[in-house]
């Protein structure tokens, strides 16, 4: 399955409302940095097939939001600190309704098989690996059968650590999980559809991101299968 190629619509600087000291979105806008980061949510954005409901877990900015409208009927999203009548507020302006809340991956305040989608970007590294597992299985139950489940998450490369560190992060204080491990988790419940790797900018330095694409199947005994780009 190839991959669909996205640009992210991305407001003007300065638009995005509700942010706080931890959010990402001041990023988006810088040269180099600015790209990666853009790419990552591409990524994505791309494997998002479209339907009537998609969940974005930990939407922070809301940057996704322009292009899930262009895909979904209603936009739902869940964090743990967003300031949720802020956010929806640019949005509303924009006559784009989302339904936001704050909120846990491991608790969430949704019926069972109501989404066609639910997005992760850059969220599950900084679960421990305990908690990816009841992330998961809190995932699947929200999920539509046939629902799919897709996610960004860093590769721990030295330049990755490297990168962060120049923008004044130390991602070891932060991050639990590899990408290996979030992926085998997700594996333990889901069929994955495909594996995607962002390389590097320059690419000599290797895969710096990983985009997870994984179907709710009908029994575990097809969550299996390999597709690695």
């Amino acid at each position: 399955m190839s991959q669909r190629r996205v640009k992210l619509k991305i407001l003007p600087h300065g638009s995005y409302k509700g942010i706080n000291a931890d959010d990402p979105i001041r990023f988006y806008y810088l040269p180099i940095f600015g790209a990666m980061y853009r790419r990552r949510v591409e990524l994505c954005l791309g494997e998002c097939r479209g339907g009537r409901r998609v969940l974005e877990i930990g939407f922070g900015s809301g940057v996704s939001f322009l292009n899930l409208h262009e895909l979904y009927d209603e936009i739902y999203g869940i964090d743990l600190t967003a300031s949720v009548e802020a956010v929806k507020s640019v949005f509303d302006a924009l006559d784009i309704p989302t339904f936001l809340t704050n909120g846990n991956v491991l608790d969430m305040p949704y019926e069972d098989n109501y989404f066609d989608t639910v997005l992760l970007i850059s969220i599950l590294e900084h679960l421990h690996s305990d908690e990816l597992e009841r992330a998961f299985r809190e995932i699947q139950r929200v999920l539509k059968p046939g629902g799919q489940l897709v996610y960004g998450a860093p590769v721990e490369r030295p330049f990755m650590v490297f990168m962060f560190r120049l923008l004044g992060y130390d991602i070891r204080k932060a991050h639990f999980s590899t990408e290996k491990q979030i992926a085998a988790a997700a594996g333990q419940l889901f069929r994955r559809e495909k594996i995607i790797q962002m390389k590097s900018t320059p690419p000599l330095f290797g895969a710096v991101y990983e985009v997870g694409h994984f179907i709710k199947a009908n029994s575990l005994a097809s969550a299996a299968g390999k597709d690695v780009e």
